[in-house]
């Protein structure tokens, strides 16, 4: 079994490790000759599926198991592969590669950086052969037509001020730092009932908003709902202590984000936002019979609903700092599921998808 890989957009790897890290401690590292799978299933709260193609955070991709397409299943904590990316950014060159320490499986990152050692000045004090001192120099050239007393920069004194010489010297020298990460290997078959939940066909399809600007949003309704929460500093027991935000959305544009609480009803409301268009051919049953064309037909005043746990939606939220867009799809009462299109930064054409399974209550 064998895995060594250079990195690249070490940047978006790191977001996207901090995205899932924010949810879990844990996720299962699926690789093989294409794709690299990030796999994240907390205990309670949302889940996370990223399907990566390999060439979006790997060069020089090394991959031999015994098994198909070279498959090889690790459990991964996302802790330390954060500091390590980390560790990485601006670095001149960084790979990956899975070794043992003490019969321990390790993820081993080696990080090449330059660093400079610290500068020396050299200061003239305006002697040597450079001239005398700070006084007028003087032209001795005869029998050539210059007057021998006259200082050709006399008249240009203002013009062409005497200044030091500073001459500053760096050197570079090469740093490099390994940073091990402790895995476990896992068996294919103690793998093969993990899947995707399943849901049925979404109601309503919808582009939202600048995620950080949906979060912040978001942050401060869960903020305001533990705040009126709290009666002589002691915070309500039950779903005061896990305020549930209700997300609407229909087939005309709009998204909603509503909190109510027995002490408030407040709403935020965005429009204009693209509904996208399905590709028939990829659907179950004809386009005219989709849920998605029965809300479009019912008007804007059709919404599909969701109820989300405050906390779990701002950690999900997160994977707004990857930049790229983000399609809800909303199951009426039932699901949400986001899909974030992580965008390749060398090919404009190419993106890859990271699915959220978000967790939602009933009333």
């Amino acid at each position: 079994m064998r895995f060594r890989t250079d990195l690249k957009n070490i940047r978006t790897f790191s977001k996207l490790t901090a995205a899932l890290n924010s949810l879990e401690r844990i996720a299962w590292l699926r690789l093989d000759d294409d794709t690299v799978r990030f796999t994240v299933i907390p205990d309670t709260g949302s889940q996370v599926w990223a399907s990566l193609s390999a060439e979006l955070i790997f060069d020089n991709y090394h991959l031999q198991s015994a098994e198909a397409n070279n498959t090889i299943n690790l459990e991964l904590p996302l802790g330390p592969l954060q500091r390590a990316l980390k560790s990485a950014s601006g670095s001149n060159q960084a790979n990956l590669r899975l070794t043992k320490r003490d019969g321990v499986p390790m993820l081993s990152m080696t990080i090449h950086t330059m660093t400079k050692d610290g500068a020396q000045d050299t200061r003239s004090g305006g002697g040597g052969q450079f001239g005398g001192g700070g006084g007028r120099g003087h032209a001795r050239v005869s029998g050539h037509g210059y007057d021998e007393d006259l200082d050709p920069f006399d008249d240009a004194a203002e013009l062409f001020p005497q200044e030091s010489l500073e001459l500053t010297m760096k050197r570079e020298r090469e740093k490099v730092i390994t940073q091990d990460i402790p895995v476990r290997v896992l068996h294919p078959d103690s793998v093969e009932l993990i899947m995707q939940p399943k849901v049925r066909e979404p109601d309503v399809y919808i582009q939202l908003p600048p995620l950080l600007q949906l979060k912040a949003i978001s942050d401060r309704f869960t903020k305001l709902a533990l705040t009126t929460a709290t009666t002589g500093g002691t915070r309500a027991a039950g779903a005061s202590q896990n305020p549930k935000l209700e997300l609407s959305a229909n087939m005309h544009g709009s998204l909603r984000l509503r909190l109510v609480t027995e002490t408030l009803d407040i709403t935020s409301v965005w429009d204009k936002l693209e509904n996208p268009e399905l590709d028939p051919a990829q659907l179950i049953v004809p386009m005219n019979e989709h849920p998605s064309t029965i809300f479009k037909d019912a008007g804007a005043n059709k919404w599909a609903t969701v109820r989300v746990d405050g906390k779990d939606w701002s950690r999900v939220l997160s994977v707004g700092r990857l930049e790229g867009r983000v399609i809800a799809c909303f199951t009426d009462e039932h699901a949400l599921i986001l899909y974030v299109y992580v965008p390749h930064f060398d090919d404009s054409s190419s993106e890859d998808v990271v699915t959220y399974y978000v967790t939602s209550y009933s009333t």
